[in-house]
């Protein structure tokens, strides 16, 4: 095997992507992702079964693409990686099991990795702006952070090490942001995926006409630098999701109009202040300098402005890898598997299970 420069395949199946990426060492050679997003939208979110037959169909011939697009066949490839978690346990398990029975046929070493330190790995690869050159091949930053928000998770991690040592700040408690995003659509009959949708409308509203609460906010749950309180870098957004709804409860009992574009616009402003308030408050008391934003609630427009300006404002750089590489894909698969390779980590074998709960501190999962 290459150690240096590994050819990695890397398969993503978390959700509702089916993605195949080929990277050899740190540059990206290809990103080939299937979405079953259309097959969803009737049902106004992800049905898991429906996603999970998805991936089935589209596995091979992304696989094949995947191929054709880098240039490469398997038998050329040092290493396989696929997310083993965290995600939908149907959709996880097809992806695996694609990747056992190639690991099997091939020979080759298999990773089982973790799908949201993958969305960091990204910032390795050539070309990104997170990425720091060295004598041989792009390092990430020392003091380095992750602000990780998308349909299944809202996160902020301290990365020690990109392949062994991951620290969880904090994370949200019950909805993540994606997820309110489409669940708040829905009140507003805005369509499924929520997230785009909200961000469009909202640019034509007046965030200032309505106050929605920013959770866990008050002084009892954020404490003090010197006593933190219990969830002093969490989020919650089902609170801010019902004062959506009792709003909306509101204009209508008294047969009004509903101000769509002004309750978006008011809702999207809560979401990304009390993320970017609270995941820059982490960076400064954690000593974080440099912060990656991933996930694709990342392609929000008022989301990437406002924690910039707030980065700016306390000397942190803010990285955003291109939007392709921010929502879920297996470029990111593949570039974190090729530095658990680069860094001598053994291979998992096709022992292991895939966890829908993986904690975000298994980096991969040992033999």
């Amino acid at each position: 095997m290459n150690r240096s420069q590994p050819l990695v395949l890397g398969i993503e199946s978390s959700c509702d992507e089916t993605g195949v990426g080929v990277v050899r060492g740190t540059t990206l050679l290809t990103n080939t992702v299937s979405s079953s997003m259309d097959e969803h939208v009737r049902f106004g979110g992800v049905i898991p079964e429906i996603a999970s037959r998805a991936h089935l169909d589209a596995f091979v011939p992304t696989l094949e693409q995947a191929l054709s697009d880098a240039g490469v066949t398997l038998d050329e490839v040092d290493a396989i990686a696929v997310t083993s978690g965290p995600g939908l346990a149907g959709a996880l398990m097809v992806g695996v099991c694609a990747a056992k029975a190639l690991a099997v046929a091939t020979g080759k070493p298999l990773y089982a990795i973790n799908h949201l330190v993958a969305h960091v790995g990204v910032g390795l690869l050539d070309g990104n702006n997170a990425a720091r050159a060295g004598s041989t091949a792009p390092r990430l930053p020392e003091n380095l952070g992750a602000l990780l928000v998308s349909g299944g998770h809202t996160e902020i991690l301290k990365i020690n090490s990109i392949t062994d040592d991951v620290v969880l700040l904090g994370s949200t408690i019950d909805d993540a942001a994606g997820e309110a995003y489409d669940k708040v659509a829905r009140i507003l009959g805005l369509g499924y995926p929520g997230g785009p949708a909200i961000d469009k409308v909202a640019r034509t509203g007046n965030p200032k006409t309505i106050r929605f609460p920013r959770g866990l906010s008050q002084p009892k749950y954020m404490g003090t630098a010197e006593e933190p309180g219990p969830h002093r870098y969490d989020w919650s957004f089902s609170g801010l999701k019902t004062a959506v709804a009792r709003c909306v409860e509101q204009f209508e009992a008294r047969g009004e109009v509903i101000p769509v574009a002004d309750i978006a616009a008011a809702f999207q402003e809560a979401v990304v202040d009390i993320i970017s308030s609270k995941a820059v408050l982490a960076c400064r008391e954690h000593g974080i300098k440099d912060v990656l934003l991933g996930g694709g609630v990342a392609a929000n427009s008022r989301l990437r402005e406002l924690t910039g300006q707030r980065c700016a404002s306390a000397g942190i750089r803010l990285h955003v890898p291109p939007l392709d590489l921010c929502t879920d894909n297996g470029a990111m698969v593949a570039a974190l598997g090729a530095q658990l390779v680069m860094a001598g980590v053994e291979p998992s074998g096709i022992r292991f299970a895939p966890d829908s709960s993986m904690p975000v501190t298994s980096v991969s999962l040992p033999a």
